[in-house]
């Protein structure tokens, strides 16, 4: 599902500066203005500026992921995966996700991947639903 996966992260999942399993995991939405950049980018303040402007059920920052980590033997891979997320009352027009591990302080939380759309994705006053892959957000092999 995830659509590009930050050159940091790699580095950070490696040295152990990320745990999945107990870091605070956020998703938060950009808008159409972002240009992702898997070199250039490794903390949310690289992206926080094209982040949609809080409404209804979503503020700044995103929504907190429940995540899963799982083993799929039959494929050889490590699954990260999460709860679907949804922002209700939401007037919302986003063209990506990106996922990050939140610090408290947007220069200091590393950035994991990002999922794009495909083309802005709307709701108007009305239910904004992730729904992610049966596959997981990230896989390993």
């Amino acid at each position: 599902m995830a659509s590009l996966v930050y050159n940091s992260f790699k580095k950070k999942i490696m040295d152990g500066s990320i745990d999945l399993d107990t870091d605070t995991i956020k998703l938060a939405l950009l808008t159409s203005s972002y240009t992702p950049s898997a070199d250039n980018h490794d903390f949310y303040d690289d992206v926080s500026a094209n982040e949609i402007a809080a409404t209804g059920t979503y503020s700044a920052g995103g929504g907190t992921l429940t995540v899963s980590l799982s083993q799929d033997n039959t494929d050889d891979e490590g699954v990260f995966d999460a709860t679907d997320i949804s922002f209700t009352s939401a007037t919302i027009s986003a063209r990506y996700a990106v996922i990050y591990k939140s610090t408290g302080t947007p220069g200091t939380s590393p950035l994991i991947c990002l999922i794009d759309f495909g083309s802005d994705q709307v709701s108007t006053a009305s239910t904004f639903a992730i729904t992610f892959a049966a596959e997981g957000i990230l896989n390993l092999n």
